[in-house]
């Protein structure tokens, strides 16, 4: 089955940069999985990205997608992969783009028919593809993990079972050495941490979530369910510490590590409330962990052993103003967004908030920020992005951008472009 979609703004991209991926050594024009690197960090290395476009302005091209989506897209060398879902054909796939045009060069994926709980603004296929330039992995949630070559050839298949939560999934898979590391949930008694042979989907590790238990809550949001919605949406993360790589996880109420390699634990933070959007965050061996909807945000050190609530957890805030997603650490100062718009710029060591700011617009988001050089980009629901100044001392805005379509995704960078995937397209914009 094939198809092609109308193209606009036919303008090759001419800017050409340098992408240097932490963990991972790559090309410069690869952005491979979701928030570029294995760190989650948010962060790409090209510093002559555009600040300025709109509807007509700076678009190198922009085609139109089948279906809504909120999964960001990844690149390698000169193709786009788009994991996308046909509700009216019970239709869960992955789509690849020349990145030159958007052209669409192949389209696979399954059928699945059963019923599949989600929030009425998540769809099916949130969750991002990750590659490895030999490989590209998705998961398409309930219908399962699907790995194909680059050519669009089916490698293999892993079914996890069904997940039953109100408002769906998005933990995007990660590509680690032979590994693929995938979190299967959220679910109250199917969440699962696995860790497979990326060429043959065999499992290597798995922790199984424990089941969730109602507790005194302390963040905003009590829901439908009997004790408020619990649920993780976080993609888990890769860091290098001084003992080690880590694998590293936000699951309601606490944060935990792991050898990525044989999935032994290494260390258990408590502190994080029932309600986890955001993916963790790391720099200068300190991790954060932030909650959601008026959730607590959690900072320690990674060099501990077992349970190190007491030891190495540096600091606390409860209902702290974490949002859907997730935020960039630059000179010892994180900056993050709540879903109403409004920005935070706090300190690393000892939590101390900076300064905050009501972004311009229509600035309601569940996408991450992106940090080049000293800029941050953001991007609302509305389609809006603002770009500002990482400074710790004060709010510089630097430009304030409008495409006007409805995207939940995250910006992805290649080649000095920037590319945006809406309800309704997908933008490669180049100055």
């Amino acid at each position: 089955m094939s198809f092609s979609y109308p193209r606009l703004h036919c303008i090759l991209p001419t800017a050409i940069g340098l992408i240097l991926m932490a963990n991972l050594n790559l090309s410069a024009e690869n952005w491979p999985t979701w928030r570029g690197d294995l760190a989650g960090s948010g962060h790409s290395q090209e510093n002559q990205l555009p600040t300025t476009w709109g509807q007509q302005k700076n678009v190198s091209w922009r085609i139109d997608l089948p279906d809504r989506g909120n999964s960001t897209p990844v690149i390698w060398k000169d193709r786009i992969f788009v994991s996308q879902a046909i509700e009216e054909e019970n239709f869960r796939g992955l789509l690849c783009f020349d990145k030159k045009d958007g052209s669409l060069l192949w389209k696979k994926g399954t059928t699945y028919s059963q019923k599949e709980k989600t929030h009425k603004a998540n769809p099916y296929c949130s969750a991002s593809p990750t590659t490895d330039g030999e490989r590209v992995i998705v998961s398409y949630g309930s219908a399962g993990l699907y790995c194909y070559d680059l050519d669009g050839k089916q490698l293999w298949q892993r079914d996890f079972g069904p997940l039953t939560h109100i408002w769906g999934n998005a933990a995007s898979p990660l590509i680690y050495g032979d590994l693929c590391i995938f979190y299967h949930g959220p679910d109250k008694t199917n969440g699962q941490l696995t860790a497979l042979n990326k060429k043959t989907g065999e499992t290597l590790w798995q922790y199984q979530e424990p089941q969730w238990q109602p507790i005194k809550r302390t963040d905003g949001f009590k829901g439908r369910d009997k004790g408020g919605v619990i649920g993780s949406w976080s993609t888990p993360i890769l860091i290098s510490t001084k003992s080690g790589d880590q694998l590293v996880m936000a699951f309601p109420t606490q944060v935990k590590a792991f050898a990525p390699k044989t999935g032994e634990e290494l260390w258990t933070c408590d502190g994080l409330n029932p309600l986890i959007y955001t993916s963790p965050i790391f720099s200068q061996g300190t991790l954060v962990a932030m909650g959601g909807y008026y959730g607590n945000t959690v900072a320690v050190k990674t060099e501990g052993k077992g349970d190190v609530t007491q030891s190495q957890r540096q600091w606390l805030k409860v209902r702290d103003h974490g949002g859907i997603g997730t935020g960039v650490i630059k000179d010892g100062h994180i900056y993050s967004q709540d879903g109403d718009g409004k920005l935070y710029c706090t300190n690393l060591q000892n939590g101390e908030l900076q300064w905050q700011q009501k972004l311009p617009g229509k600035a309601r988001t569940w996408g991450s920020l992106l940090l080049s050089g000293d800029h941050i980009y953001t991007l609302s629901q509305a389609g809006e992005s603002v770009i500002f100044k990482a400074k710790p001392t004060a709010y510089q805005q630097i430009a304030h951008n409008q495409i006007n379509e409805k995207t939940n995704s995250s910006i992805a960078v290649s080649n000095g472009n920037l590319f945006i995937r809406t309800w309704k397209g997908l933008w490669c914009i180049g100055e």
